[in-house]
């Protein structure tokens, strides 16, 4: 079992930044990928950015936050994070952390964190 605990969301103007933390504990495997989900009122859940374990800790995240948005992990604290910079009334929505594994397979979620941004 892994449990994933969000904070650092809230209200915020458009042009403002806000940093996401994301604590995980439980069963931590070594290899695994974090990440940070996201859903709009009426929309689907979107993947924002994603991050695996390994030294290099390479990172991919969605046309729509890249140059924004940076996503980082410190893997001896069992922590992923999200900074959000330039933020977008488009960028309103509930924030979900992620962690999987493969081997075995595992895909636990967060309660979320809501961020909205003011125009």
């Amino acid at each position: 079992q892994v449990q994933l605990v969000e904070s650092g969301g809230g209200l915020v103007q458009a042009g403002g930044s806000l940093r996401l933390s994301c604590a995980a504990s439980g069963t931590i495997f070594a290899i695994n990928t974090m990440g940070w989900y996201r859903q709009a009122p009426g929309k689907q859940r979107e993947l924002v950015a994603t991050i695996d374990s390994g030294s290099v800790g390479r990172s991919n995240d969605v046309d729509a936050v890249k140059g924004r948005f940076t996503i980082s992990r410190d893997n001896a604290k069992n922590m992923v994070y999200l900074q959000m910079n330039s933020l977008r009334p488009e960028d309103t929505a509930v924030y979900y952390c992620n962690y999987q594994t493969w081997q075995p397979r595992y895909d636990y979620w967060g309660q979320g964190t809501q961020v909205t941004v003011s125009s």
